[in-house]
C-alpha cells in the first residue's frame, strides 16, 4: 500500500465526533469573519493559518498562490515557519506536493512524509519527528490558483480525512473570497477606465474652442478663462441669468491642474438658510434632529479639486463669515463637530446680482466680496453678442433634431430676422429653448416662423 493512500484507511480520531465537529465549527466561524473584514486576502491570511493550526494542532500551514506570468508557487502566507523558511518555498507547476496539486487540482495527503519522494522539504526545517503532510488545491471559477498545505506530527492512528475535508472547505471559502475581490477589481478597474473616459469627454468638452460664440465679447472671456485657468486663484464669474456661468466654470476647472480631481456644484439660492451649513461644511451625527449619520459637505467633497458656489450673493450674512475664513485659512469645522478640517479647494463663484451694491447695502461682506473678487470674469447677455445668435441658433437646432430623430436641418431667413431683432431677456437659455420646441414641432427639413 503506497503512503499516499493509507491515510483513507486509518482508524477513526480518539477525540469524540461531537466535540470535534463543535470545534470545526467555531473554526469555520472564525474563518468566515476574518475574510468578511476585508476584500485583501493577504491582510487576514496570517490570522487564519493561526487558527486553522491551532484547531487541528500543525506544527505549521502554508498558502500558497500561483503566479500565472513567470508559473512560480509562492508561499504567500505561512504559520509556523520563519520568514525565511518561508522564502524558500517556491515551487513549479507538477513540482514536490504543492506543484502537482496546483498543476492537477486534486488533494494529495502523505501520511509519513519521510517515505514519500514527492515530499521536498524545500523549506528546509531540518530534522524534525516524522510528520504527516496534507495538501488541498483552492479553485477560483474552475481554475486552480493555489494551495493549502498543513503539516502535523506523524500519528498512524490519526484519520487524516477530516483534516483534508476541513482543508478543502476552507480552501473553498478562501476561494469564494478571491473570486470577489477578483469581481471588484474588475468593476474598480472598469470604474476606472469608464470615469478616465468621462473626464476626457469633459475635458474636451469644455474647452474653451467647444464653447460656441465667436464675437469680439466671447473672446475677452475665453482669454480670460486661458489666463487664469492655470493658476489656483478664486474666480467669480459675473453675468445675467442665462448666459452661461457654469459654462465658463467648467471650462476653468477642466483647463487647470485641477481636472483629474472633483467639480462639486452647490445652487446656493436652492439651499434653504437651514439646511445650506451643513450642505457646504458637512455635520456630524447627532449635530441635528435628523442628522443620523455623519456626513460630509461639498467643501470636503471637492478636495483637491474646485467648488462652484452658484448665486453666491444668495448665502445668508451668518454663513458668509465661514465662507470666508475657508477661502482664508482653508479650514473649517463640521456642524456640531470641534475637529478642524484642512482643505485643498478652488473656489468658482458665480452670481448674477451686483455685489457691490449688495456690500453698500450691508447685506453682502465687503472682505467675502474682495476675497472672492481676485480674477472676475464678466459672461456678456446675447443681447451684447448678437453675432453670436445664428451660430448658438444652428448649434441648438442640430443637437436636438439628433436628439429627437427630427430630419431639421436649417432655419429659414425669416426666423433668422427675428431672432436677430429680439433682445433675449433669457440670454442664451431662452434661445435654446426656444429652438427646441421649433424642432419638436417643426413638420419639415426647415423652421419657418408660421
Amino acid at each position: 500500500m503506497s503512503p499516499e493512500s493509507r491515510p483513507f484507511e486509518t482508524a477513526p480520531a480518539a477525540a469524540p465526533a461531537a466535540d470535534r465537529h463543535s470545534r470545526e465549527l467555531d473554526l469555520l466561524g472564525e474563518i468566515s469573519r476574518l475574510l468578511d473584514h476585508t476584500l485583501d486576502l493577504r491582510e487576514v491570511a496570517d490570522p487564519m493559518l493561526e487558527a486553522l493550526s491551532a484547531q487541528l494542532g500543525l506544527e505549521y500551514a502554508t498558502l500558497t498562490l500561483l503566479n500565472r506570468k513567470t508559473g512560480d508557487i509562492l508561499i504567500e502566507a505561512a504559520h509556523g515557519l520563519s520568514a525565511q523558511q518561508a522564502q524558500r518555498g517556491r515551487y513549479r507547476l507538477g513540482e514536490g506536493v504543492t506543484g502537482k496539486v496546483v498543476q492537477d487540482g486534486q488533494p494529495i495527503v502523505i501520511s509519513r512524509t519521510s517515505e514519500s519522494p514527492l515530499f521536498l522539504d524545500k523549506t528546509r526545517r531540518g530534522k524534525r519527528p516524522d510528520t504527516s503532510f496534507i495538501c488541498v488545491p483552492i479553485k477560483v471559477e474552475r481554475e486552480v490558483a493555489g494551495a493549502l498545505s498543513a503539516n502535523r506530527a506523524y500519528d498512524p492512528e490519526a484519520d487524516l480525512r477530516q483534516d483534508v475535508r476541513l482543508l478543502t472547505i476552507v480552501a473553498s471559502m478562501i476561494a469564494q473570497a478571491a473570486k470577489l475581490r477578483r469581481a471588484v477589481q474588475e468593476d474598480q478597474g472598469r470604474l476606472t477606465e469608464e470615469n478616465a473616459r468621462l473626464k476626457a469627454e469633459l475635458k474636451e468638452r469644455f474647452r474653451p474652442a467647444n464653447i460656441v460664440g465667436n464675437s469680439h465679447e466671447m473672446q475677452i472671456v475665453y482669454d480670460q478663462i486661458a489666463q487664469v485657468s492655470k493658476s489656483a486663484a478664486s474666480v467669480l464669474i459675473e453675468g445675467e441669468t442665462g448666459t452661461g456661468k457654469e459654462l465658463v466654470a467648467h471650462a476653468i476647472h477642466y483647463n487647470s491642474p485641477r481636472a483629474d480631481k472633483p467639480f462639486i456644484k452647490a445652487h446656493c439660492a436652492a439651499l434653504p438658510e437651514s439646511v445650506i451649513e451643513s450642505e457646504l461644511f458637512g455635520h456630524e451625527k447627532g449635530a441635528f434632529t435628523g442628522a443620523v449619520a455623519e456626513r460630509k459637505g461639498r467643501f470636503e467633497l471637492a478636495h483637491g479639486g474646485s467648488l462652484l458656489l452658484d448665486e453666491i450673493g444668495d448665502v445668508p450674512m451668518s454663513i458668509q463669515i465661514k465662507l470666508l475664513r475657508v477661502l482664508q485659512e482653508r479650514e473649517f469645522e463640521r456642524v456640531g463637530g470641534t475637529k478642524t478640517i484642512k482643505v485643498d479647494v478652488r473656489v468658482i463663484a458665480a452670481t448674477n446680482k451686483d455685489l457691490p451694491t449688495l456690500v453698500q447695502q450691508g447685506k453682502f461682506r465687503e472682505d467675502l466680496y474682495y476675497r472672492l473678487h481676485v480674477f472676475p470674469i464678466y459672461v456678456p447677455p446675447l443681447r451684447k453678442r448678437k453675432a453670436d445668435v445664428v451660430l448658438l441658433a444652428d448649434f441648438f437646432l442640430q443637437k436636438y433634431a439628433q436628439e429627437n430623430g427630427k430630419d431639421v436641418r436649417r432655419l429659414s431667413s425669416a426666423v433668422i430676422d427675428m431672432l436677430m431683432s429680439y433682445h433675449w431677456p433669457g440670454n442664451v437659455r431662452e434661445l435654446e429653448n426656444c429652438i427646441e420646441r421649433a424642432v419638436l414641432v417643426a413638420e419639415g427639413n426647415v423652421i419657418h416662423p408660421y
